[in-house]
């Protein structure tokens, strides 16, 4: 158990500890979450959030409250993920933690105060939106101004079952948001690219303009800015 009592107590900086966490954990992604039971913790809750890419829609995250002797296995960060292991694990998830929480700040909001201090508020509203509140949490390398005891983990979402089952959990909810947004416009292909910049996503951008949940603070949207309310008009 030397890593989380490294972290929990702050013996080392950061990097180090984020280092040593990912090798005693890589095959044991349970290893934190047993460390904080034996500490006598009951409720742990993993948190993490997804989206702060995309040029479009909230970034959303969850929390997710795993019992104490879970043994799914495949739990890791979304990304690393396949769409379709996504999908198989997401219910798997849902049936099988103590509660979970959905956390979503909206495209006008992060423009206001930033993505990462956005983030930071899609945490905190997934914490407070679980059915159980928990006493301990687990977050991917980022610190919350909460009234519980919080550990940030550098690689959390690789070393940590709880925050990969919640990074599973806001994947799966921001894409289908997404793809509930590309029926309604499927001219910009966000079935495909889920609002990331990529090629396909520029060229209808150019083509198109922007929506009204578009982040005008992101490069790619900000010459957009002035010409918003005409854009929206146009599409509705």
């Amino acid at each position: 158990m030397l890593e989380i009592k490294l972290s929990l107590n702050r013996k080392k900086d950061k990097k180090d500890i984020g280092l040593l966490n990912m090798a005693l954990a890589k095959n044991d992604k349970y290893i934190h979450e047993r460390a904080l039971h034996e500490a006598g913790y009951n409720l742990i809750a993993g948190v993490d959030e997804v989206g702060r890419g995309p040029l479009v829609g909230p970034v959303v995250a969850a929390a997710c409250i795993l019992p104490k002797n879970c043994h799914l296995e495949g739990l890791n960060d979304s990304k690393a993920l396949t769409e379709k292991k996504r999908e198989e694990l997401y219910p798997k998830i849902i049936e099988e933690c103590i509660a979970y929480g959905i956390g979503v700040i909206d495209a006008k909001t992060i423009d206001e105060v930033n993505i990462y201090e956005a983030s930071k508020l899609a945490m905190i509203e997934a914490i407070k939106n679980l059915q159980t509140k928990p006493d301990y949490v687990l977050v991917d390398a980022m610190k919350l101004n909460i009234d519980i005891p919080t550990e940030g983990l550098v690689h959390g979402d690789y070393i940590s079952a709880s925050i990969g089952a919640a990074s599973i959990i806001a994947k799966v909810t921001r894409d289908n948001m997404m793809y509930e947004l590309d029926e309604k416009y499927p001219m910009y292909g966000f079935k495909n690219h889920k609002g990331y910049p990529t090629k396909e996503h520029l060229e209808a951008l150019e083509k198109y303009g922007p929506l009204d949940n578009y982040r005008f603070s992101y490069g790619p949207v900000k010459k957009y800015k002035n010409s918003k309310d005409e854009v929206n008009e146009v599409h509705n």
